[in-house]
């Protein structure tokens, strides 16, 4: 206790509604803590740790959703439920840009007449059992079969963000290209097909993705991914190069520096390998985010500096 208020058990980061009700906590002390923010409602019936909520990452949050979604309902469901699609890649921990936290759910007969709720998409297939997998005690599809799901519901930009990070992180390709076989004349097989085409596994980020995608639209020739080339400062790998014209394209984007601390450090001796490339006679133009949607300007800056002299 707390001036009179209870204190949520230390332990524990999720909760179902019945489950605090258990420890003692009321309707209007639930209520309270989600104003003071010691509890956070993930969704109807379920709840996280303030604390723990506000520590996690993009990414974490939408797993936790799924994680919320699974704690109060797994075991309650008809049929068995495997999460799928969005949910699946991210479980999978692929990457994904700009896509909404809903939670998709296959499962082998039409869902019951209670709904799931308008933050859960459910999806009527019998999947085999090589199509289904576990991943953070959830089951959830396989990463091929997560892969074709996605694809065919997104936009050709999303679709090949995942794609590249799939093939990268072991996805089989000779398998996605069976998919493909298989659901000719399917929705969305021929944004599918299409990723597959263009695919490139030494992406590392979506802004990689998207930046390689644009070269190819504006038909420049053809960059060599993730280049290292040796200065006095060490290694430095380049995302996009033109050897022989000794220009180096990188995407400036965070995502880059997520799983490195402290950024600060890691920025600096970026810096410093560039500029030591820079001294080889490189040029290094940075984009962010927004140039990939000035596609004249970005375009009017990379043959600029391809048509220089080497």
């Amino acid at each position: 206790m707390a001036g009179g208020r209870r204190e949520l058990p230390a332990g524990m980061d999720l909760w179902r509604t019945s489950e605090l009700e258990r420890l003692g906590f009321s309707a209007r002390s639930i209520s309270a803590l989600v104003r003071s923010g010691a509890l956070v409602r993930l969704r109807r019936g379920c709840y996280i740790r303030g604390s723990t909520w506000a520590a996690q990452k993009p990414a974490t949050r939408s797993r936790q959703l799924i994680a919320a979604h699974a704690h109060g309902t797994i075991s309650t469901s008809r049929g068995r439920l495997v999460y799928s699609h969005t949910s699946a890649a991210r479980l999978h921990r692929l990457f994904l840009w700009d896509v909404d936290d809903r939670v998709h759910l296959t499962q082998g007969k039409p869902p019951s007449s209670v709904s799931h709720g308008r933050d859960v998409i459910p999806h009527v297939r019998t999947l085999a059992e090589d199509e289904i997998v576990v991943v953070d005690g959830l089951p959830c599809t396989a990463l091929e079969r997560t892969v074709a799901d996605c694809c065919r519901m997104m936009t050709y930009e999303q679709a090949l963000i995942v794609m590249d990070h799939a093939l990268r992180k072991g996805a089989d390709a000779v398998t996605l290209w069976k998919m493909c076989s298989s659901l000719a004349g399917r929705d969305g097989v021929v944004t599918l097909r299409r990723a597959l085409e263009n695919a490139d596994a030494r992406s590392e980020s979506p802004g990689e993705t998207l930046t390689r995608d644009l070269v190819k639209r504006l038909h420049i020739e053809s960059p060599d991914l993730q280049v290292e080339v040796p200065t006095r400062e060490g290694n430095y790998r380049i995302d996009l190069a033109w050897r022989e014209k000794k220009v180096a394209l990188e995407f400036d984007g965070k995502v880059k520096y997520f799983d490195y601390a402290p950024t600060d450090e890691v920025l600096y001796r970026e810096r410093q390998r560039e500029n030591a490339l820079i001294e080889q006679g490189w040029t290094v133009i940075r984009i962010k985010w927004r140039d990939l949607y000035q596609e004249q300007a970005f375009k009017t800056r990379l043959l600029r500096a391809l048509s220089r002299p080497s």
